[in-house]
């Protein structure tokens, strides 16, 4: 499994309802996507970042997902360049399925 984190930094602060607001609108393009397990919005104490934590199934997936078109919506949906970091995740801890997630 991947962990992908994407992180913006905003032209100027959003308040956590705005954040709320803007996460709604864009959460159901999420829904579906091929090895997409889960995706955590989050927003920074200061407002001024926000993005959102992935866990994929494979890196493959992740990167399908983080295409020029994707960098051009984030561009025009939060006015700023995103970054993508990815982690290997070999074990999960899912407390809601009381799973211990494995790659292998």
């Amino acid at each position: 499994m991947i962990t992908a984190f994407t992180s913006f930094t905003l032209p100027k602060p959003i308040t956590r309802d705005e954040a709320r607001s803007i996460f709604l609108s864009t959460a159901p393009k999420y829904r579906g996507v091929p090895g997409l397990f889960r995706k955590i919005y989050v927003l920074s104490e200061d407002g001024g970042t926000v993005g959102g934590i992935y866990l994929w199934k494979t890196r493959a997936q992740a990167e399908a997902m983080y295409t020029d078109a994707w960098r051009v919506f984030v561009k025009e949906k939060y006015g700023t360049e995103p970054t993508v970091t990815y982690f290997d995740s070999p074990v999960v801890v899912d407390n809601v399925t009381e799973q211990i997630l494995s790659d292998e």
